[in-house]
């Protein structure tokens, strides 16, 4: 079977505009959430979220075409950017002709949606922006990236609520393996920082509202005190590449992308399955494809919402697929610094676990100061600080609503 590689990786995040601000900033255990900036919160419960900070479209692409974009989809640009750069495929025309997209939407361009209804409203039905549509449609930014970097091969969008980063890069990883393509941009991007996001997450009291007066520690995942997710936003990319294809062109190689499992819960349209059977079995498959036992995994990037839901849920799944490995199992929670990106998310926790390995650090979660015992969340969560150990084999899990379950593995290249 083709062996698949990662050699380019680009980010946007709430906790920096380069995979290197970003990386540094999860080390150092630096929360992404702060007031909402983005819009006026004033009529909502909830005050504060993950925003992306400081960029500036005009580093990454023509300002006039960037207009012409909605937010997720400048991330998406800007992540597809520094990825290509990475992976010194930028100028290489002939490669990118035959490079595919595989890109992570949950949503899509929902400020836009918001927009444009409130101009539909106002003009009594009869007036919306022009470019409407094609700004808010989710596979918007897989199309820009492929006008704006001349990628002729297929442009893919994925679209399984959370899990849609992490599903894009499982199917651009089975479409390398079985020779379709030698080079795929995948990863994830979104934008939900909208009045309209805002409530809707509410209605389904989903979202943090407590800590208004210290927002950098709502979000807080396996802790006692978690009361819902934060909202977060970006892009990134992860340049996957058929191993002969990189050394024959002398790329630098982050690690493999060795293993990809899914399934689906078939339970509740928002709610994981309590007896988290089918995610486990998602952590299953990926094992069994990556060619690994529950014991040789070192760290697991866990979905970990802080929602009381998720992460008891989540352990449920870690305890029935790892067995008495569980407990040996490093764990983290990265979106208590990022908050939940949604269809990013698997993408950018993604790039994490790339990182991770690469360096040989397992990142902390953050606020983990009196984990929920009782209420189920019992293994090692790396609370509040990192530790510099050895990362040979490193997990993402992501899960969506429909009950979506997506699993990644990366290996330490041999």
């Amino acid at each position: 079977m083709r062996r698949v590689v990662v050699t380019g990786l680009g980010c946007v995040s709430p906790v920096g505009n380069s995979v290197e601000e970003t990386w540094n900033s999860i080390k150092e255990g630096k929360s992404g959430v702060g007031p909402i900036t983005h819009y006026d919160s004033t009529p909502f419960k909830v005050k504060y979220a993950a925003e992306v900070k400081n960029f500036d479209p005009a580093l990454y692409m023509d300002t006039k075409a960037a207009r012409k974009m909605a937010r997720f989809t400048k991330y998406a640009v800007a992540a597809a950017k520094m990825a290509l750069e990475d992976s010194k495929l930028i100028d290489n025309k002939e490669v990118l002709e035959d490079t595919a997209i595989y890109l992570g939407v949950g949503i899509g361009g929902f400020e836009v949606t918001e927009d444009s209804l409130g101009s539909y409203f106002k003009s009594e039905k009869t007036r919306i922006p022009p470019m409407t549509v094609p700004m808010l449609i989710p596979n918007e930014a897989a199309g820009n990236i492929s006008i704006c970097f001349g990628v002729h091969g297929a442009t893919h969008t994925v679209s399984t609520a959370c899990a849609s980063g992490t599903d894009a890069i499982g199917d651009a990883l089975d479409q390398i393996r079985c020779g379709r393509y030698d080079v795929i941009l995948a990863g994830g991007a979104e934008s939900t920082q909208n009045g309209f996001a805002n409530l809707g997450f509410s209605v389904l009291q989903a979202l943090s509202t407590k800590w208004t007066d210290c927002p950098e520690k709502a979000s807080r995942p396996f802790d006692k005190e978690r009361d819902g997710f934060i909202m977060g936003e970006g892009g990134t990319i992860l340049v996957l590449e058929e191993y002969e294809h990189a050394k024959a062109r002398g790329a630098h190689i982050y690690c493999e992308v060795a293993g990809y499992g899914a399934s689906t819960d078939g339970y509740h349209l928002t709610a994981p399955n309590p007896d988290g059977i089918c995610g486990a079995k998602a952590m299953t498959i990926a094992m069994k494809d990556a060619g690994i036992k529950p014991e040789d995994v070192t760290y697991y990037n866990a979905h970990g919402t802080s929602t009381h839901l998720n992460d008891s849920g989540e352990t449920k799944m870690l305890h029935i697929a790892f067995g008495d490995a569980a407990s040996k199992l490093h764990i983290s929670s990265t979106k208590s610094m990022t908050g939940h990106c949604l269809g990013n998310a698997g993408a950018l926790e993604a790039m994490i676990c790339v990182k991770a390995v690469e360096e040989d650090f397992i990142p902390p979660t953050i606020n983990l100061d009196n984990p929920d015992v009782e209420g189920g969340c019992d293994l090692d969560y790396t609370p509040n600080k990192g530790l510099n150990i050895p990362v040979d084999v490193a997990m993402s899990g992501n899960f969506g609503f429909g009950g979506h379950n997506g699993i990644l593995v990366f290996k330490k290249i041999k």
